[in-house]
C-alpha cells in the first residue's frame, strides 16, 4: 500500500494482512478503528489505527505499510 491509499481509508474500511494469517490459512482481517494522524513537520509519516477482533489493536504506519493491502 502506499500513502494515497491509506489517506482514502475512513472509520471501518477492511485491510487484509499479508504476513499475519487466521487459523484456516486465510489472510487476517484488520478494520479501520480511527482516523489517519499526520503531521506538519514529517510529512512523510502518518498513524492509522487498527482493529482485529475483540481485543487486538494496531497502528499502520510507514514501517508496516508494506504488510497490508486492500
Amino acid at each position: 500500500m502506499t500513502k494515497q491509499e491509506v489517506m482514502t481509508l475512513k472509520y471501518g474500511d477492511i485491510i487484509y494482512s499479508m504476513t499475519y494469517k487466521n487459523a484456516d490459512g486465510t489472510p487476517a482481517r484488520y478494520r479501520v478503528n480511527g482516523k489517519i494522524k499526520t503531521w506538519k513537520t514529517r510529512p512523510a509519516d502518518f498513524r492509522l489505527p487498527l482493529k482485529r477482533g475483540l481485543y487486538e489493536y494496531w497502528a499502520l504506519d510507514p514501517s508496516n505499510v508494506g504488510d497490508f493491502s486492500l
